[in-house]
């Protein structure tokens, strides 16, 4: 069970794994808000209508770290969901431990490899074999602003840190909460993706990030990085602790708030209560990150199940997950872009379709980097060490040298 088989649809976890009926797709996923909700139902419905049973299995928890949590106590209980939403190296993680299903022979009738970004490939295989199928591209260094306020203030759009932080000024001296933001470590860590690249470029935060160089994580720019960090403490409101991301986004949009630096699932929040981009609010990216795009891409990994039916089920979900009618259905709703490249972006909205263009742009350039705070940059235990310096320090902990000091010997401690 330490290697995925070349072929078939997918492999058998243990003898007493507990299956669920024939045509059924158990499906455990953190997609819980009112966007993200609405954004599931378009694969439940199509397929419902190819005769396959959902039964839903939902774990709050914006980053996934809960739904890891009780993925783990079912697989090692003998009874996993047939298919879970994961993250990056998460689903390498998994498959390294031999229960994955395989994907190859749906991946291979319907050409996955010649539209899938080789950048998530790098993901959705192990081993050279199929084992995911990614729903989409999320990226991270995105600013989601209230229009309203910023007419009534007479702000333009930011396209420097210096204007965004007068901008955030600004709308604090008028009354506003500046910056919405929900106080906890993986929404601290997706800021801070975006302001490491504004302290210091993207080739500063591949080296950081992706290389893992210690010099670059204890060096003064990085200092820079978590003094704008601060600049950001300086603009949340005082009830900002453990507010979920939604309920940020939702300031946002009822005019309590002017911004808020947040993946682009946020879009979804916007749209589900019926805002339009450019009318009702802005996208752009992280001042200072124009060019770079920092990424994630939401899976579906398959766990091994030894009924026919079953893996039948598996695999037409997976194809539907793929298809390009789905891909775009599904994000116009959630507020990423398609994980397929060939298919047509003209029926998402203006943000949708920067977001595509951008995507494009960054991947060309070589700039199309995971994200450290979405598992896309490196493995779980630099990642939780990281979220662990940068939510202390955001805290007030540390100062800006010492947070530098503790993060890359942080990082050293946990590869």
């Amino acid at each position: 069970m330490r290697k995925l088989g070349a072929t078939g649809a997918v492999v058998a976890l243990m003898a007493s794994t507990t299956l669920v009926k024939a045509a059924d797709v158990e499906v455990l996923h953190w997609w819980t808000s009112g966007g993200e909700a609405a954004a599931l139902n378009v694969l439940k419905e199509k397929l419902q209508g190819q005769g396959i049973g959902w039964i839903d299995m939902p774990v709050a928890g914006g980053g996934g770290e809960a739904a890891m949590t009780t993925l783990r106590a079912r697989v090692t209980a003998g009874d996993p969901p047939t298919a879970v939403q994961m993250l990056g190296f998460d689903i390498q993680d998994w498959a390294a431990e031999g229960v994955l299903g395989n994907l190859n022979e749906v991946a291979a009738a319907e050409g996955w490899d010649e539209v899938v970004p080789e950048a998530l490939q790098a993901f959705s295989k192990y081993d050279g074999n199929w084992i995911a199928a990614p729903v989409n591209v999320h990226s991270t260094n995105w600013v989601w602003a209230n229009k309203s306020i910023l007419d009534e203030l007479g702000l333009a759009e930011p396209t420097t840190w210096e204007e965004f932080v007068a901008a955030m000024q600004a709308a604090k001296d008028a009354g506003k909460v500046a910056l919405a933001h929900g106080g906890q470590a993986w929404q601290d860590a997706t800021m801070f993706d975006g302001v490491v690249i504004s302290a210091g470029g993207p080739e500063f935060y591949k080296q950081a990030f992706i290389d893992m160089d210690y010099d670059a994580l204890s060096s003064e720019t990085m200092v820079e990085a978590f003094r704008r960090m601060e600049t950001l403490r300086s603009f949340v409101d005082d009830n900002f602790s453990g507010r979920d991301w939604n309920l940020a986004s939702a300031m946002v949009i009822n005019d309590d708030a002017a911004f808020q630096i947040m993946g682009d699932w946020a879009k979804g929040e916007f749209l589900n209560a019926g805002k339009v981009p450019g009318e009702d609010f802005l996208c752009f990216r992280v001042p200072g990150t124009a060019g770079s795009v920092t990424f994630n891409s939401d899976q579906f990994a398959m766990f091994g199940v030894g009924d026919e039916e079953a893996a039948e089920a598996q695999a037409q979900m997976a194809s539907a997950i793929m298809s390009p009618e789905f891909q775009i259905a599904f994000n116009k709703v959630k507020g990423s872009v398609p994980a397929r490249t060939d298919v047509d972006g003209s029926e998402l909205d203006a943000c949708g379709q920067k977001g595509m263009e951008e995507l494009a742009a960054a991947a060309e350039n070589g700039t199309f980097m995971g994200s450290m705070a979405h598992g896309h940059a490196n493995r779980a235990a630099v990642k939780n060490a990281i979220y662990d310096v940068v939510t202390a320090h955001f805290n007030g902990e540390y100062d800006a040298e010492t947070a530098a000091e503790e993060l890359a010997n942080a990082v050293e401690g946990a590869m």
